[in-house]
């Protein structure tokens, strides 16, 4: 049985964002590469946010360098594929999804790159019970979100390229190269369609990566994503994405003021960068990398305490078990960093008593 899309946890971004695709796709008279449900124009507009003709306001999805995405998305428009690289928390994923969303309407053709991913992951495998009862068909294979994104013209996306073994890494050169693979069991091919192209994401702070070899290299376009440029930017992205997930996990509680979230953004920049943000004192940095994606995550761990186990006001109590945990990575070395942090910066700030009582307690 479907679940209805107000029951989903987590919608895709074309059911989430249905009325604002919608919208552009009327609005939209710019030409449209094949297959393409948007022009690159409107896709951008769909990411970075904007005011339509009609007066309807497109939300942005990425709060950044609106060059970035207009480089990533024409890249789309060629036969290259697109690598979205950068350290991990800095959007690549919502930036993927959003992206094959809006070009294709579906956002769903994923291969989750992980140290177990085989080659079937990515190119196709075999219903085991028709193979053994009718040999090789048609009917016996599964096709891969690849081929599916190839037979249809679609966005196919690979996420943390890096993780996946560099072998089977390499099954995607002849897709990329010759838009086409071979069914050597049928004496076959699936051609890709116009519009077939592939976003991958990667991380370069992974352990265990697996470098890409020069032959995939040359197939991707790469666009670098930083982290926020600056602390307002890093603070908007934090609120919208907390604001969102309240709403879908139905959060009854009134939105964390800035004030909450702007301190939570400070300790991560400072904490990251080395150096506090007035640049008068530097400051050890733990091992973990603070993203704006874990930021998130401490803010909206906050939400929930103060749903269910508060009056519905997020506080300093709230958000320091979450914040220590994120920046205590490992014990031995990163408690001390955070105990430095709080006692030569957090405790003599102003304003920041209650966060620095709040996250001894927790030391």
């Amino acid at each position: 049985m479907t679940p209805s899309p107000e029951a989903v946890l987590r919608q895709h971004a074309e059911t989430q964002f249905a009325e604002e695709l919608d919208a552009l796709a009327k609005a939209d008279d710019r030409r449209r590469p094949p297959s393409w449900r948007l022009s690159p124009w409107a896709v951008a507009t769909y990411l970075l946010g904007g005011r339509l003709p009609s007066g309807f306001v497109v939300t942005p999805k990425y709060v950044g360098d609106r060059r970035l995405m207009e480089v990533a998305v024409s890249t789309l428009a060629t036969d290259r594929a697109l690598l979205l690289l950068g350290v991990p928390g800095t959007a690549k994923t919502w930036v993927s999804e959003h992206l094959a969303a809006a070009i294709s309407g579906d956002s769903t053709l994923l291969v989750q790159g992980t140290a177990g991913t085989s080659e079937e992951t990515i190119r196709y495998g075999w219903n085991y019970a028709l193979l053994l009862a009718k040999g090789p068909t048609r009917e016996a294979l599964v096709p891969s979100p690849v081929f599916r994104a190839m037979a249809t013209g679609r966005i196919a996306r690979v996420e943390e390229l890096t993780r996946i073994p560099s072998d089977v890494q390499d099954a995607l050169i002849t897709v990329l190269s010759e838009k086409s693979l071979p069914i050597p069991e049928l004496g076959d091919e699936v051609q890709a369609v116009r519009g077939f192209n592939v976003i991958a994401t990667a991380n370069n702070r992974d352990r265990g990566v697996n470098e890409l070899s020069s032959a995939l290299k040359r197939r991707f376009n790469t666009v670098v994503l930083p982290t926020p440029a600056t602390a307002e930017e890093e603070v908007e992205i934090v609120r919208s994405r907390v604001e969102s997930l309240g709403r879908a996990l139905d959060l009854a509680v009134e939105a964390p003021a800035l004030e909450q979230i702007r301190r939570v953004v400070t300790v991560f920049r400072e904490l990251r960068e080395g150096r506090t943000a007035d640049g008068k004192t530097k400051v050890k940095s733990p091992s973990g990398t603070l993203s704006t994606a874990e930021a998130i995550a401490v803010v909206n761990q906050g939400v929930a305490l103060a749903t269910h186990f508060g009056d519905g006001t997020v506080r300093a109590g709230d958000l320091a078990s979450s914040l220590t945990g994120t920046v205590v990575k490992d014990p031995a070395t990163d408690a001390v960093v955070w105990r430095e942090y709080l006692e030569t910066v957090v405790k003599g700030r102003d304003g920041w008593a209650d966060l620095y009582r709040a996250c001894r307690e927790r030391l």
